[in-house]
């Protein structure tokens, strides 16, 4: 099984070790789009245009399936890419904001994304379907990938965040963004006993491609 994991930039490669661990049997190739990141504060036709020439190298390399490891290149461009490519699986990533709903206790959780994804439709059709009864806090992110990428994630003042939604009572957070991923441990050490989970998607991709390959 041949498996192509698609980001912007480095988050990606937290979802390729990722599924590595998961999925043994499998080989994963990766590629990103370093120099044009972030994609998170680009126009929609500018990122399905750079989407789509970033993923060539897993299509030429004919990839059973097709991670799309980039929650604003998922909800932006993923249905441009289906259309345009149909003998090929994608498999987007998206806020996992159903998981959250139902496993808040307090009713309030807390979506950690880029600009462009909380302005997509998708977003707002995934808060509209599955969050109506749940209050979301979307803090401001809109700089996290950038300084990720530029290995300046010590800037990201993450207990400072994680304070603020415990007093806003959050109880859940995900982590929309897949450069965020590299920040989970900083979360979970920063919510100590706290009851705060962080949710990130790579258990639920897994078991996406074991269904559909």
């Amino acid at each position: 099984m041949l498996i192509g994991v698609f980001d912007s930039g480095i988050g990606g490669t937290a979802v390729a070790h990722k599924l590595e661990e998961l999925i043994p049997e499998a080989k994963v190739i990766s590629v990103n789009d370093h120099k044009n990141v972030p994609y998170g504060t680009k126009s929609p036709s500018e990122i399905i245009r750079l989407t789509d020439a970033a993923i060539q190298p897993l299509l030429y390399q004919h990839c059973d399936a097709i991670v799309i490891a980039c929650n604003t290149a998922t909800t932006v461009a993923i249905s441009h890419l289906r259309s345009t490519y149909p003998l090929f699986k994608f498999i987007g990533i998206e806020p996992m904001v159903k998981p959250a709903a139902l496993q808040t206790k307090t009713g309030v959780i807390a979506v950690l994304a880029t600009p462009q994804t909380l302005k997509s439709e998708r977003y707002e059709n995934l808060k509209n379907t599955w969050a109506s009864k749940v209050q979301v806090i979307e803090p401001d992110c809109h700089d996290w990938a950038e300084l990720i990428e530029q290995d300046k994630s010590n800037e990201i003042d993450v207990v400072s965040v994680v304070d603020a939604l415990l007093k806003q009572n959050v109880d859940v957070i995900v982590l929309g963004c897949t450069h965020y991923h590299w920040l989970k441990q900083r979360f979970i050490d920063a919510i100590g006993s706290n009851p705060m989970a962080v949710l990130e998607p790579s258990d639920a991709i897994a078991n996406r491609i074991k269904d559909i390959v």
